[in-house]
């Protein structure tokens, strides 16, 4: 049954392609990917393969669940920080919710401006505790986003946690 789910999630990717950053945060002056433009966008194909997707809350952790009607569930997860005001959370459940979105449907988000040609380098991997990591945190207090960081930098899911606590307490 598990087999089913993969067959449908290769299906799903393979009409979806690359979300566009479509909303625009004035704030920092960057795009990103509104997670409900791309629930609305993805809506159709998950009907399609008889997918349903949930985002609950469970445990302190977001999830993103995708569900195969015919048997079978894969999710992504992020652990919320602790010690956070309720707009604070508001905030990191919108971010983790896109996150983990983007995570669980392997989606690659893509820059409306057609720098796309362009190749990309090997990426360094991005450590705690280091002058890097320092740096990725002072960016993202400089308004630069967490995307910013990822074409940058090998970013593995504790670092991506770190860095949303980062620019979620600022």
């Amino acid at each position: 049954m598990k087999d089913n789910i993969y067959k449908k999630l290769y299906q799903l990717q393979m009409e979806i392609g690359a979300i566009s950053k479509d909303a625009k945060n004035p704030f920092y002056k960057s795009k990103y990917f509104d997670v409900n433009s791309l629930i609305k966008q993805l809506h159709p194909l998950l009907i399609k393969y008889n997918l349903v997707l949930v985002q609950p809350i469970t445990d302190g952790y977001v999830r993103s669940v995708l569900v195969d009607l015919e048997g079978g569930s894969i999710e992504s997860a992020l652990l919320l920080p602790n010690n956070l005001d309720a707009q604070k959370i508001g905030s990191a459940i919108t971010y983790y919710r896109r996150y983990t979105l983007q995570s669980l449907l392997a989606l690659q988000a893509v820059d409306d401006d057609g720098n796309l040609a362009v190749a990309t380098p090997k990426l360094a991997k991005l450590h705690l505790n280091t002058p890097e990591f320092k740096n990725a945190q002072k960016a993202l207090m400089d308004g630069k986003s967490i995307q910013d960081i990822k074409n940058h930098y090998i970013v593995s899911q504790e670092i991506l946690t770190e860095l949303l606590n980062f620019k979620i307490n600022k």
